[in-house]
């Protein structure tokens, strides 16, 4: 029996690989936070980064609630994409009316658009 795994698996595996390392930086963990959050060696958590280790249904979950996120994110399942506009809200509730209105244009200028009369080297300085 060869120890290599069907292409389509293997790439579905690697994805996860990435998905799980991406998530992890996303919120600034470091691979040690990882290692003793789920309680397992350090080394582990970088071989399931780099796809040399696979990750059991349990880690699975522990590791998508670390990382806030729904298991069927961190396995691409269709339909799993993230909600983020009611903790956008959230998070601008406690922030001045000027942190807002930075945040409003950054917004607009990550959508590419342009407010009428103005040209975008206006609004981004």
């Amino acid at each position: 029996m060869s120890a290599e795994l069907p292409d389509a698996r293997a790439g579905e595996e690697m994805a996860l690989a990435q998905r799980l390392r991406s998530a992890r930086e996303y919120i600034g963990l470091l691979q040690e936070d990882v290692a003793t959050a789920l309680d397992i060696p350090r080394a582990s958590v970088s071989a399931i980064e780099s796809g040399k280790r696979r990750v059991s249904s349990l880690e699975l979950r522990r590791l998508g609630r670390l990382y806030r996120r729904p298991v069927a994110w961190l396995l691409e399942e269709e339909g799993a994409e993230l909600e983020v506009d009611a903790p956008l809200a959230r998070a601008t509730e406690a922030l001045s009316d000027h942190d807002k209105q930075q945040v409003l244009r950054f917004a607009e200028f990550l959508a590419g658009a342009e407010r009428p009369g103005t040209t975008r080297a206006e609004w981004t300085a």
